[in-house]
């Protein structure tokens, strides 16, 4: 996966997860981390790749 592919994976799942976080506590957690916060930002990275297979399936059918 190239860079730019990355980068824009990235900036999509922050956008998706800050949506459900609601928090500090949701961000940062404790010491151990927050199982909550790890599985919101599994899920938004999830959702990101979905958006990005949809968006390359629309616009590569097009050329």
């Amino acid at each position: 996966m190239d860079e730019g592919r990355k980068q824009v994976l990235g900036i999509m799942s922050a956008i998706l997860a800050s949506l459900h976080m609601q928090t500090a506590d949701d961000l940062f957690g404790g010491p151990q981390g927050s199982p909550r916060t790890d599985k919101l930002i599994a899920a938004s990275v999830q959702w990101a790749e979905a958006i990005m297979r949809k968006i390359d399936g629309v616009y590569s059918s097009s050329k």
